[in-house]
């Protein structure tokens, strides 16, 4: 992938579900310090907590990280991280942004490097990656968000639509969206300064404010979903997963 890469990983203390969920401790780390191991792992290119919580930029320091302060009023992580990226790179060196959620502890690195290869295609604004359904039970769970999309090469979609629905009907194989992005600085830049649109406000989406202005969004297709933490219930699945001893051979 071409153009100089920097990883940016959005992350605050107030969730509705699970506060400070960021220094949330597994296996004695906060949780924010395996998000960062997991995106430096990827080797892509240089990686910053964005932040509007000095604890969190304390917590990441001691990790041996980098934060950047941002303001406190962003409504959504693409916000924070575009705030971030001005501080950060005021001369534009950095031509993709990857967007990697705070609360994403297992993320496999080779998923994040998957992100960037729709971006070879000049065509595309925004990236991302999605995995097939296996469990039933996710297919109609309003939960799991669903990418409706064409095939465009193997193992990527030109993302058509994206839905908490069970879709599309018929037989065939069902996505279930990661919420991970890479962006073109330039579409970044463009996205944050859309008002959100009609169907985001419907589907609680972000990422159909860019479909509907016209921004294409290609997705990667990789081999499993990260764990998600958004509960105490998915914190203990984490802390089970990540203070198990590895199968032997």
């Amino acid at each position: 992938m071409a153009g100089n890469v920097i990883i940016l990983i959005p992350a605050r203390m107030a969730a509705t579900r699970l506060p400070g969920k960021p220094l949330a401790e597994i296996a004695g780390r906060p949780m924010i310090a395996h998000v960062m191991d997991r995106a430096a792992a990827a080797g892509i290119g240089p990686v910053f907590v964005a932040t509007d919580s000095a604890e969190i930029a304390a917590a990441v320091a001691k990790e041996g990280g980098r934060a950047v302060m941002t303001r406190t009023d962003h409504l959504s992580g693409s916000d924070r991280i575009f705030e971030a990226l001005e501080r950060l790179d005021p001369t534009s060196a950095a031509e993709i942004v990857v967007n990697v959620q705070g609360d994403l502890p297992t993320l496999d690195p080779g998923d994040i490097r998957a992100a960037l290869a729709p971006l070879a295609d000049p065509a595309v604004d925004i990236a991302t990656i999605a995995a097939e359904i296996r469990n039933t039970q996710e297919r109609t769970n309003p939960n799991v968000v669903k990418v409706v999309g064409t095939p465009v090469a193997p193992d990527r979609l030109r993302a058509l639509y994206f839905t908490r629905a069970t879709a599309p009907s018929g037989d065939g194989p069902l996505y279930h969206h990661i919420g991970l992005y890479a962006y073109r600085r330039t579409a970044l830049a463009r996205f944050v300064r859309l008002v959100p649109s009609p169907l985001e406000r419907r589907e609680k989406l972000e990422q159909l404010r860019a479909l509907e202005a016209g921004m294409r969004i290609d997705v990667a297709i990789v081999g499993s979903v990260p764990l998600g933490v958004d509960t105490p219930e998915d914190l203990e699945v984490a802390r089970a997963a990540l203070t198990s001893p590895p199968n032997p051979a």
